[in-house]
């Protein structure tokens, strides 16, 4: 399986476990995870978010072949042009999370754009975590709203050449974002961790809606258990080479993974 959804480091409100290398790459074996798209937990919630990057960098330094790095940075922070050259050609990190809420900015805004056009460019795959925290669960120092689907669907339409990953997210199949023939390029992926797999069963809606490309393994590691994003797969109504491509052929596809 490849995650595309994991992190490493501190939260400022949240005691993580398995949020360092060594502790990551142990839960991965139990859960017989074989690779995971990682980024900075404290970047989310630094000031400067480039800095959670730098730690990472040095993190992963010896476990490159397993923890794939993903930059995080905030478009209306002085200087990202230079962070993502630094991300991208010195630590050779293959994707951009970004975090409108928690940054203070919209995905349509010029600031984003620009970024995500510049991460485009250097085939850098764009991930949007709709939420981190349950928001009925975060600090009461803090009001973060999920990310707005809708926001969304106007950021992926006005950079068709841009690929992105919507993860921690649910309701897709309900909003325009999971309607087939829905005007959208089909340039994003949906992650499944908090998707339902019986019941409502949107993960099998998205599945026939969007296609079986268009849909990659996630967990949201360490701030959720690895194990309910597996089980989905389990009990999914699929047939296993529709099951292959989530857990991993997808993620392979769109990180361009050897």
């Amino acid at each position: 399986m490849i995650d595309v959804n994991a992190y490493l480091g501190h939260f400022a409100f949240r005691q993580l476990r398995n949020n360092t290398a060594e502790g990551l790459l142990r839960l991965m074996d139990r859960k017989r995870i074989e690779r995971a798209v990682v980024s900075s937990a404290a970047s989310i919630t630094y000031r400067n978010a480039h800095s959670g990057n730098e730690e990472i960098a040095a993190e992963i330094r010896d476990h490159r072949g397993r923890l794939i790095p993903s930059a995080v940075l905030n478009p209306t922070y002085a200087g990202w042009r230079d962070d993502l050259k630094a991300c991208h050609e010195e630590f050779g990190m293959k994707g951009l999370r970004l975090y409108p809420r928690w940054h203070s900015y919209k995905l349509t805004d010029p600031e984003c754009l620009d970024l995500v056009h510049a991460a485009t460019e250097r085939n850098m795959v764009v991930s949007i975590p709709l939420r981190v925290e349950d928001r009925r669960q975060q600090s009461w120092l803090v009001d973060v709203p999920d990310v707005d689907k809708d926001e969304i669907a106007g950021l992926v339409k006005a950079a068709p050449k841009a690929q992105f990953i919507l993860m921690s997210g649910s309701g897709f199949a309900g909003s325009v974002l999971g309607r087939k023939n829905n005007g959208l390029p089909a340039n994003y992926a949906v992650e499944i961790c908090l998707l339902s797999a019986l019941l409502a069963n949107e993960l099998g809606r998205l599945l026939e809606d969007l296609g079986e490309d268009r849909v990659v393994f996630g967990t949201g590691m360490p701030f959720h258990y690895p194990d309910p994003a597996i089980l989905k797969l389990d009990v999914l109504e699929a047939s296993e080479s529709v099951k292959e491509k989530i857990r991993r052929g997808n993620a392979a596809r769109l990180l361009r993974l050897t």
